[in-house]
Protein backbone atom coordinates (compact mmCIF):
# COMPACT_ATOMS: atom_id res chain seq x y z
CA UNK A 1 0.00 0.00 0.00
CA UNK A 2 1.51 3.57 -0.96
CA UNK A 3 2.73 5.59 1.85
CA UNK A 4 -0.18 8.25 2.68
CA UNK A 5 0.30 11.99 3.51
CA UNK A 6 0.30 10.72 7.01
CA UNK A 7 3.04 8.21 7.24
CA UNK A 8 5.12 10.88 5.52
CA UNK A 9 4.51 13.59 8.02
CA UNK A 10 5.12 11.25 11.39
CA UNK A 11 8.04 9.94 9.72
CA UNK A 12 9.56 13.88 9.17
CA UNK A 13 8.28 14.51 12.46
CA UNK A 14 10.41 11.68 13.91
CA UNK A 15 13.65 12.43 12.49
CA UNK A 16 13.36 16.01 13.63
CA UNK A 17 12.19 15.66 16.96
CA UNK A 18 11.31 19.46 17.85
CA UNK A 19 10.10 21.21 20.64
CA UNK A 20 5.89 21.31 20.55
CA UNK A 21 4.24 22.89 23.01
CA UNK A 22 0.86 21.54 23.86
CA UNK A 23 -1.48 24.55 25.84
CA UNK A 24 -4.35 22.38 26.93
CA UNK A 25 -2.81 21.00 30.47
CA UNK A 26 -6.04 20.63 32.15
CA UNK A 27 -7.54 17.78 29.35
CA UNK A 28 -6.46 14.52 29.46
CA UNK A 29 -6.32 13.82 25.90
CA UNK A 30 -3.35 16.91 25.69
CA UNK A 31 -1.24 14.44 28.26
CA UNK A 32 -2.22 11.48 26.71
CA UNK A 33 -1.10 12.87 23.40
CA UNK A 34 2.17 14.59 25.28
CA UNK A 35 3.06 10.99 26.53
CA UNK A 36 2.76 9.32 22.96
CA UNK A 37 4.59 11.51 21.32
CA UNK A 38 7.41 11.10 23.71
CA UNK A 39 7.25 7.51 23.19
CA UNK A 40 6.68 7.35 19.29
CA UNK A 41 10.01 10.17 19.18
CA UNK A 42 7.68 12.18 17.11
CA UNK A 43 8.24 15.31 19.22
CA UNK A 44 9.71 16.68 22.29
CA UNK A 45 6.67 17.93 23.67
CA UNK A 46 6.31 20.34 26.61
CA UNK A 47 3.11 20.38 28.69
CA UNK A 48 2.40 24.16 29.87
CA UNK A 49 0.28 25.18 32.49
CA UNK A 50 -0.24 24.73 36.24
CA UNK A 51 2.72 22.31 37.30
CA UNK A 52 0.65 20.43 40.06
CA UNK A 53 -2.49 20.19 38.43
CA UNK A 54 -0.34 18.71 35.44
CA UNK A 55 1.09 15.67 37.57
CA UNK A 56 -2.12 15.04 39.18
CA UNK A 57 -3.82 14.93 36.44
CA UNK A 58 -1.62 12.26 35.08
CA UNK A 59 -1.64 10.42 37.94
CA UNK A 60 -5.47 10.16 37.97
CA UNK A 61 -5.50 9.55 34.74
CA UNK A 62 -2.64 7.04 34.85
CA UNK A 63 -0.68 8.61 32.02
CA UNK A 64 3.09 8.49 32.31
CA UNK A 65 4.73 11.72 31.77
CA UNK A 66 8.52 9.98 30.75
CA UNK A 67 10.08 12.44 28.26
CA UNK A 68 7.89 14.95 28.53
CA UNK A 69 8.82 18.52 29.87
CA UNK A 70 5.93 20.37 32.26
CA UNK A 71 6.53 23.73 32.52
CA UNK A 72 4.46 25.80 35.61
CA UNK A 73 3.69 28.43 33.96
CA UNK A 74 4.13 31.65 37.20
CA UNK A 75 7.25 29.88 37.94
CA UNK A 76 9.45 29.26 34.57
CA UNK A 77 12.96 30.33 35.53
CA UNK A 78 12.26 31.88 31.09
CA UNK A 79 9.56 33.88 32.35
CA UNK A 80 10.53 37.89 32.47
CA UNK A 81 12.78 36.35 29.06
CA UNK A 82 9.21 35.63 27.70
CA UNK A 83 7.83 38.62 28.48
CA UNK A 84 10.25 40.53 27.11
CA UNK A 85 10.05 38.85 23.83
CA UNK A 86 6.53 39.71 23.92
CA UNK A 87 6.94 42.99 24.86
CA UNK A 88 9.46 42.92 21.96
CA UNK A 89 6.71 42.04 19.27
CA UNK A 90 4.25 43.84 20.35
CA UNK A 91 5.83 47.28 21.45
CA UNK A 92 3.94 49.33 18.81
CA UNK A 93 1.04 48.74 20.17
CA UNK A 94 2.11 49.79 23.71
CA UNK A 95 1.63 46.65 25.08
CA UNK A 96 4.09 47.09 28.68
CA UNK A 97 5.83 44.44 30.97
CA UNK A 98 3.60 44.81 33.59
CA UNK A 99 0.45 44.32 30.68
CA UNK A 100 2.97 41.26 29.31
CA UNK A 101 2.99 39.77 32.90
CA UNK A 102 -0.94 39.16 32.79
CA UNK A 103 -0.93 38.27 29.49
CA UNK A 104 1.71 35.68 29.68
CA UNK A 105 -0.14 33.89 32.12
CA UNK A 106 -2.43 32.66 29.05
CA UNK A 107 -0.95 29.18 28.20
CA UNK A 108 -1.95 29.90 24.52
CA UNK A 109 0.30 33.23 25.17
CA UNK A 110 2.88 31.70 27.08
CA UNK A 111 3.23 29.15 24.38
CA UNK A 112 3.15 31.77 21.66
CA UNK A 113 6.39 33.87 23.83
CA UNK A 114 7.72 30.30 24.24
CA UNK A 115 7.71 29.62 20.22
CA UNK A 116 8.88 33.77 19.57
CA UNK A 117 12.13 33.46 22.08
CA UNK A 118 13.05 30.81 20.04
CA UNK A 119 12.51 27.92 23.07
CA UNK A 120 10.33 26.03 20.69
CA UNK A 121 9.68 25.06 17.23
CA UNK A 122 5.39 25.67 18.12
CA UNK A 123 2.59 25.34 19.28
CA UNK A 124 -0.34 23.47 19.33
CA UNK A 125 -4.20 24.06 21.29
CA UNK A 126 -6.19 20.80 21.40
CA UNK A 127 -9.31 20.02 22.92
CA UNK A 128 -9.88 22.12 26.13
CA UNK A 129 -11.79 21.40 29.58
CA UNK A 130 -15.08 23.62 29.72
CA UNK A 131 -14.33 23.79 33.55
CA UNK A 132 -10.79 24.98 33.24
CA UNK A 133 -8.72 26.95 30.43
CA UNK A 134 -12.26 26.76 27.62
CA UNK A 135 -10.25 28.77 24.90
CA UNK A 136 -12.05 29.28 21.98
CA UNK A 137 -10.95 29.30 18.48
CA UNK A 138 -9.85 32.83 18.66
CA UNK A 139 -8.07 32.67 21.84
CA UNK A 140 -5.97 30.00 20.42
CA UNK A 141 -5.26 31.39 17.36
CA UNK A 142 -4.58 35.24 18.39
CA UNK A 143 -1.74 35.01 19.84
CA UNK A 144 -0.15 33.39 17.16
CA UNK A 145 -1.38 35.88 14.85
CA UNK A 146 -0.50 38.63 17.47
CA UNK A 147 3.28 37.82 17.94
CA UNK A 148 4.06 35.46 15.17
CA UNK A 149 2.83 37.30 12.15
CA UNK A 150 2.04 36.12 8.46
CA UNK A 151 4.89 34.92 6.38
CA UNK A 152 6.72 37.12 3.82
CA UNK A 153 4.64 37.97 1.11
CA UNK A 154 1.50 36.62 2.94
CA UNK A 155 -1.14 38.66 4.93
CA UNK A 156 -3.63 36.27 5.26
CA UNK A 157 -3.25 33.12 7.33
CA UNK A 158 -5.85 30.41 6.30
CA UNK A 159 -6.81 27.03 7.51
CA UNK A 160 -6.87 23.67 5.94
CA UNK A 161 -8.24 20.24 5.87
CA UNK A 162 -6.24 17.57 4.70
CA UNK A 163 -9.22 15.18 2.93
CA UNK A 164 -7.49 11.24 3.56
CA UNK A 165 -10.21 8.64 1.28
CA UNK A 166 -9.65 5.33 0.81
CA UNK A 167 -9.57 5.31 -2.40
CA UNK A 168 -5.57 6.30 -3.46
CA UNK A 169 -6.09 7.33 -7.15
CA UNK A 170 -7.50 10.92 -5.75
CA UNK A 171 -5.23 13.23 -4.89
CA UNK A 172 -1.88 12.32 -3.16
CA UNK A 173 -2.38 8.71 -2.45
CA UNK A 174 -6.31 9.54 -1.33
CA UNK A 175 -5.27 12.90 0.12
CA UNK A 176 -6.80 16.24 -1.05
CA UNK A 177 -6.27 19.50 0.20
CA UNK A 178 -9.15 21.78 1.00
CA UNK A 179 -9.25 25.58 1.72
CA UNK A 180 -10.20 27.89 3.47
CA UNK A 181 -12.47 25.43 5.50
CA UNK A 182 -11.95 26.96 9.02
CA UNK A 183 -11.12 30.96 9.51
CA UNK A 184 -11.91 33.24 6.44
CA UNK A 185 -15.60 34.02 6.14
CA UNK A 186 -15.88 35.64 2.79
CA UNK A 187 -12.53 36.42 1.75
CA UNK A 188 -12.02 39.33 -0.72
CA UNK A 189 -9.85 38.63 -4.48
CA UNK A 190 -6.45 39.20 -2.71
CA UNK A 191 -6.88 36.96 0.47
CA UNK A 192 -8.39 34.17 -1.93
CA UNK A 193 -5.64 34.61 -3.95
CA UNK A 194 -3.31 34.29 -1.22
CA UNK A 195 -4.84 31.33 -0.07
CA UNK A 196 -4.54 29.31 -3.13
CA UNK A 197 -0.84 30.07 -3.18
CA UNK A 198 -0.09 29.36 0.92
CA UNK A 199 -2.31 26.06 0.25
CA UNK A 200 -0.08 24.60 -2.70
CA UNK A 201 3.79 25.13 -1.40
CA UNK A 202 1.77 23.61 1.79
CA UNK A 203 0.69 21.05 -0.15
CA UNK A 204 4.11 20.58 -1.83
CA UNK A 205 6.15 20.70 1.96
CA UNK A 206 3.73 18.15 3.19
CA UNK A 207 3.50 15.55 0.37
CA UNK A 208 6.67 16.64 -1.80
CA UNK A 209 4.32 15.79 -5.13
CA UNK A 210 3.31 18.95 -7.06
CA UNK A 211 0.49 20.14 -6.23
CA UNK A 212 -2.62 21.26 -9.07
CA UNK A 213 -4.52 23.92 -7.69
CA UNK A 214 -8.50 24.18 -8.32
CA UNK A 215 -10.40 27.62 -7.75
CA UNK A 216 -13.92 25.83 -6.87
CA UNK A 217 -16.86 27.98 -8.04
CA UNK A 218 -20.63 27.77 -9.74
CA UNK A 219 -19.13 28.02 -12.47
CA UNK A 220 -16.35 26.67 -15.00
CA UNK A 221 -14.76 28.82 -17.57
CA UNK A 222 -17.15 31.23 -17.77
CA UNK A 223 -20.35 29.24 -17.53
CA UNK A 224 -22.26 31.07 -15.09
CA UNK A 225 -22.34 34.88 -14.66
CA UNK A 226 -22.49 36.37 -10.82
CA UNK A 227 -20.12 38.55 -9.04
CA UNK A 228 -19.16 35.59 -7.00
CA UNK A 229 -18.27 33.87 -9.58
CA UNK A 230 -16.02 37.06 -11.08
CA UNK A 231 -14.10 36.72 -7.28
CA UNK A 232 -13.18 33.37 -8.52
CA UNK A 233 -11.86 34.46 -12.23
CA UNK A 234 -9.94 37.51 -10.20
CA UNK A 235 -8.33 35.52 -7.86
CA UNK A 236 -7.43 33.15 -9.94
CA UNK A 237 -5.43 35.25 -12.23
CA UNK A 238 -3.85 37.08 -9.44
CA UNK A 239 -2.82 33.68 -7.57
CA UNK A 240 -1.19 33.06 -11.13
CA UNK A 241 0.30 36.29 -11.07
CA UNK A 242 1.51 35.89 -7.40
CA UNK A 243 3.26 32.18 -7.98
CA UNK A 244 3.98 31.18 -11.57
CA UNK A 245 5.94 28.29 -10.79
CA UNK A 246 2.23 26.72 -9.18
CA UNK A 247 0.30 25.03 -11.55
CA UNK A 248 -3.23 26.95 -10.49
CA UNK A 249 -6.59 27.31 -12.62
CA UNK A 250 -10.03 28.10 -12.37
CA UNK A 251 -13.00 28.81 -12.02
CA UNK A 252 -14.20 25.16 -12.07
CA UNK A 253 -16.75 23.36 -10.75
CA UNK A 254 -16.33 20.57 -8.18
CA UNK A 255 -16.79 17.77 -11.03
CA UNK A 256 -14.54 19.71 -13.38
CA UNK A 257 -11.67 19.77 -11.17
CA UNK A 258 -11.67 16.09 -9.84
CA UNK A 259 -13.05 13.66 -12.59
CA UNK A 260 -10.50 13.54 -15.68
CA UNK A 261 -13.37 13.17 -18.60
CA UNK A 262 -15.40 15.90 -17.01
CA UNK A 263 -12.37 18.24 -16.95
CA UNK A 264 -11.67 17.53 -20.38
CA UNK A 265 -15.21 18.38 -21.31
CA UNK A 266 -15.22 21.33 -19.40
CA UNK A 267 -12.33 22.68 -19.43
CA UNK A 268 -10.15 22.00 -22.52
CA UNK A 269 -6.86 22.95 -22.77
CA UNK A 270 -6.25 23.32 -19.03
CA UNK A 271 -3.28 21.28 -17.61
CA UNK A 272 -4.86 20.66 -14.14
CA UNK A 273 -8.78 20.35 -14.69
CA UNK A 274 -9.66 16.81 -13.72
CA UNK A 275 -7.08 16.56 -11.53
CA UNK A 276 -6.69 18.76 -8.66
CA UNK A 277 -5.20 17.73 -5.40
CA UNK A 278 -5.81 20.69 -3.97
CA UNK A 279 -9.41 22.66 -3.74
CA UNK A 280 -9.72 26.16 -2.95
CA UNK A 281 -13.45 27.53 -1.87
CA UNK A 282 -14.61 30.62 -2.75
CA UNK A 283 -15.82 30.89 1.48
CA UNK A 284 -16.22 29.42 4.34
CA UNK A 285 -20.00 28.43 3.62
CA UNK A 286 -18.87 26.57 1.06
CA UNK A 287 -15.26 25.67 2.43
CA UNK A 288 -16.69 24.50 5.38
CA UNK A 289 -19.57 22.55 4.20
CA UNK A 290 -17.34 20.18 1.54
CA UNK A 291 -15.10 19.12 4.10
CA UNK A 292 -17.59 17.60 6.31
CA UNK A 293 -19.83 16.36 3.36
CA UNK A 294 -16.60 14.69 2.40
CA UNK A 295 -16.24 13.40 5.59
CA UNK A 296 -19.81 12.30 6.17
CA UNK A 297 -20.99 10.52 2.78
CA UNK A 298 -17.01 9.66 1.31
CA UNK A 299 -15.99 8.02 4.28
CA UNK A 300 -13.11 10.24 4.77
CA UNK A 301 -11.17 11.07 7.48
CA UNK A 302 -10.32 14.91 8.27
CA UNK A 303 -7.25 16.21 9.49
CA UNK A 304 -7.44 19.85 10.64
CA UNK A 305 -8.40 22.55 10.82
CA UNK A 306 -4.98 23.51 10.72
CA UNK A 307 -3.53 26.85 10.01
CA UNK A 308 -1.22 28.22 7.56
CA UNK A 309 0.74 31.32 6.42
CA UNK A 310 2.43 32.49 9.50
CA UNK A 311 5.75 32.67 10.27
CA UNK A 312 5.89 30.46 13.25
CA UNK A 313 3.92 26.99 13.83
CA UNK A 314 0.81 26.66 15.40
CA UNK A 315 -2.24 24.59 14.73
CA UNK A 316 -6.21 24.97 16.39
CA UNK A 317 -7.20 21.05 17.00
CA UNK A 318 -11.29 21.08 17.34
CA UNK A 319 -12.91 20.32 21.02
CA UNK A 320 -14.35 16.98 19.97
CA UNK A 321 -10.54 16.06 19.40
CA UNK A 322 -8.46 12.23 19.77
CA UNK A 323 -5.61 12.48 21.68
CA UNK A 324 -4.44 10.95 18.44
CA UNK A 325 -6.02 13.73 16.14
CA UNK A 326 -3.35 16.09 18.68
CA UNK A 327 -0.54 14.05 18.00
CA UNK A 328 -0.84 14.49 14.16
CA UNK A 329 -1.34 18.32 14.44
CA UNK A 330 1.64 18.50 16.21
CA UNK A 331 4.06 16.66 13.93
CA UNK A 332 2.45 19.19 11.44
CA UNK A 333 3.54 21.70 13.43
CA UNK A 334 7.19 20.13 14.15
CA UNK A 335 7.57 19.75 10.02
CA UNK A 336 6.76 23.02 9.13
CA UNK A 337 9.74 25.54 8.92
CA UNK A 338 10.05 28.82 10.02
CA UNK A 339 9.95 31.73 8.01
CA UNK A 340 11.97 34.62 8.79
Amino acid sequence: MPATVLDRIRSRARELRRRIVLTESDDVRNLQAAAKLAATGRAVPVLVGDGAAIRRLAAEAKVGLDGVEVVDVPTCPRFEAYVAAVVERRRHKGLTPEQARTWILDTCVFAAAMVTAGDAHGYVSGGGNPKGYNHDTASKTRPALQLFGTAPGIRTASAYFIMQLADPRWGYNGALFYADCGLNINPNVQQLAEIAVTTGRTFHTLTGDEPRIGMISCSTKGSAKDPSVDKVIEATALAQKLAPDLLIDGEFQFDAAMVPEIGARKAPGSKIAGRCNVLIFPDLNCGNTMYKATERLAGATAIGPLVQGLRRPFNDVSRGCSADDIVDCACMAAITEWTE
